[in-house]
């Protein structure tokens, strides 16, 4: 094993963290701003990249690792929790929005997976964070949140979230399913990945989806979310109640506060 090995407990249904427990000098790698809590005794520091040994040592390989966490519209840093105690120790972080955590063994998945560059939550010390270009060039040209995705490599746990309902799926040999870009959270390496155009031009203009989708063949494992973050966004975003100068005008928020006060604006 090259990885910490960590235990771990995740609480909640809709609104999850993951409680990771350390053993004395183990070490958890997370996103900058997924810590919930952590106890007494857990040393915090902020590292260029993923702090594993995959990116190379001195400044220049920091930098290069950086650098591909850029790519994929991360920050350039991610943060260490490392159990300085004698005994054991928690530290917990917790989902950006509604949906579920999957926690996936490396060493059972076939030492890497590939996931939305949006998905990854937090991992044993030595999982590799980097970057997966896809070679086909429909899949560079048209796709858009599956153009760059991330890959985790390494034999240790790591932690990725899920919007709404989190499906599952064991592709056979030659089997092809067809999924929304935005709904494909992760999948094994053996899985042949590309992007197709929604046939029909009344299809792609009038349909209401995406205008491309992702082919997945098998064999190999797809995790799917139920509701991307994209998705809720924008639905959010076209229930706000807009004003003529284009700013949302909510009856509980600051702008409805301000009407009530006879206040400018």
């Amino acid at each position: 094993m090259n990885n910490h090995e960590i235990d771990f407990e995740i609480f909640g249904d809709d609104m999850q963290f993951v409680q990771v427990e350390l053993d004395p000098h183990e070490t958890v790698i997370a996103e900058a701003g997924s810590l919930m809590m952590m106890n007494d005794g857990i040393r915090m520091e902020t590292v260029f990249g993923d702090g594993s040994s995959n990116q190379g040592s001195g400044l220049m390989g920091k930098l290069m690792g950086a650098g591909k966490r850029l790519l994929t519209g991360e920050s350039l840093f991610m943060t260490t929790f490392t159990n300085e105690r004698s005994g054991k120790n928690h530290v917990s972080f917790a989902a950006p929005y509604p949906g579920k955590i999957i926690p996936m063994d490396l060493s059972e998945l076939g030492g890497k997976i590939i996931c939305q560059k949006d998905a990854f939550l937090a991992a044993a010390k030595g999982v590799s964070v980097g970057i997966e270009f896809q070679r086909k060039i429909g899949v560079g040209f048209f796709g858009g949140e599956g153009f760059i995705m991330q890959k985790l490599e390494g034999d240790g746990m790591a932690f990725v979230h899920a919007g709404g309902t989190m499906y599952k799926r064991t592709l056979q040999p030659g089997e092809v399913v067809r999924v929304d870009t935005g709904c494909l959270v992760a999948m094994s390496q053996e899985v042949d990945y590309n992007i197709e155009m929604v046939k029909g031009v009344k299809t792609a203009l009038f349909g209401g989806e995406g205008l491309f989708f992702a082919t997945l063949r098998g064999p190999g494992t797809i995790w799917v979310q139920s509701l991307p973050f994209s998705r809720l966004a924008s639905r959010v975003f076209a229930a706000a109640p807009q004003t003529p100068g284009g700013s949302s005008k909510g009856e509980g928020g600051i702008g409805g506060l301000f009407d009530i006060l006879g206040g400018d604006r």
